[in-house]
């Protein structure tokens, strides 16, 4: 095994940790900024909505429970849900889909990820990210750069942006284009033992299963079917690239 040339890492308890996903919130948010002509609407009943419109459209899981392939981007998908209810705001949608995010989601940086980051910029080695998203990819970087203010991303790719989702290669692959690096130079951390560490294993990168920060939102058990690094803490990542120099 060879020091990679190139570390991609998710976003999700992997780069933040994500404590909480609450739609109530969320939809709180956006109803705060109703213009007075929308039709009454709680924000229990828009998050019932919501809800009910990703199950009818397969958004994250097609109805024989495989992973989607396709993103639907958040400016869209906010469009059809609040004018299925009568709701008008007077936020655009950009405006609209950060409120939302940041009430139902905030986050806060994993512990040890700037210490990492900067030993990486230091040995030379580029770094990037791919989320699987529907936020939007200026949201997507906006967060990461205020909570990780001294990353030096090459780029910050949010599948909202790019249609593919992970485990999809096509993300990969178009993230190792971007870099300008083949698939054997570099490395994918992240949470997720499909998305990630299969996704980024079957595209010819390897695999860093980021243990760190698992949650029951988005990891159900089970282990990665697949050759793959681990990692609890982002300095035991540190100590195994130490060993490549």
């Amino acid at each position: 095994m060879r020091a990679p040339k190139l570390i991609l890492f998710d976003y999700g308890q992997t780069l933040i940790q994500e404590r909480y996903y609450d739609r109530v919130k969320g939809c709180q948010a956006l109803l705060d900024h109703a213009a007075p002509c929308s039709r009454p609407c709680t924000a229990e009943e828009l998050a019932r909505h919501l809800v009910e419109v990703e199950e009818a459209m397969g958004r994250f899981r097609t109805p024989d429970g495989l992973p989607t392939r396709c993103e639907v981007h958040n400016f869209p998908f906010f469009r059809y849900l609040l004018e299925s209810r009568g709701v008008e705001l007077d936020l655009s949608l950009e405006e609209a889909d950060r409120l939302f995010w940041d009430a139902a989601a905030p986050g806060e940086a994993t512990e040890g990820i700037g210490a990492l980051l900067d030993y990486l910029d230091g040995r030379g080695i580029a770094t990037g990210v791919i989320s699987n998203l529907s936020f939007s990819g200026s949201a997507l970087k906006a967060r990461i750069d205020r909570l990780i203010p001294n990353n030096r991303f090459r780029f910050v790719m949010a599948t909202s942006e790019y249609v593919f989702r992970k485990p999809d290669s096509h993300i990969f692959q178009l993230a190792l284009f971007k870099a300008g690096v083949e698939a054997e130079d570099a490395w994918y951390c992240g949470d997720s033992p499909l998305y990630d560490v299969q996704g980024a294993y079957a595209a010819g990168l390897r695999p860093v299963w980021f243990t760190g920060y698992l949650s029951p939102l988005w990891y159900h058990g089970g282990e990665p079917e697949v050759p793959h690094l681990r990692a609890a803490s982002w300095s035991e990542l540190q100590r195994i690239l130490e060993e490549l120099e």
